[in-house]
């Protein structure tokens, strides 16, 4: 598990291997990750938008930005948490990805961005 804590906002990613989504003979390697956004802070917040680094050992390296998470923007206010999963597809069998979350701090219109720690994916025989 791979955590940060950035402007008093906590990220904690957890990703695994997908084998029933895979296909390695062809190249095909599907990752899922769990990500839990908690605010530690004393402001509520809202997540506006992501931007994701996704690196590939095959592949030419990818940026994936857009509007909240999942479909959703979540408000979190002080002590609140949010999680949600998704996936990454990879060409090869090692991949990681890092990335940043922009915030808005609801009780003064504040934007500011937060730190998604990077994280490795990598298929469960290479890790031997």
């Amino acid at each position: 598990m791979a955590t940060s804590v950035t402007h008093g906002i906590r990220i904690s990613v957890q990703p695994r291997f997908e084998p029933a989504h895979s296909d390695t003979k062809v190249g095909r390697y599907m990752f899922s990750y769990r990500i839990t956004i908690t605010n530690t802070g004393s402001h509520p917040v809202q997540l506006m938008r992501r931007h994701w680094h996704i690196w590939d050992s095959l592949a030419p390296k990818r940026e994936v930005e857009g509007p909240g998470v999942v479909g959703e923007t979540p408000v979190l206010a002080p002590g609140a948490d949010y999680t949600y999963s998704s996936v990454c597809d990879l060409r090869s069998s090692v991949g990681r990805m890092h990335g940043t979350y922009l915030m808005r701090r609801l009780d003064r219109e504040e934007l500011f961005e937060v730190r998604i720690p990077a994280f490795d994916m990598v298929y469960p025989i290479m890790a031997n």
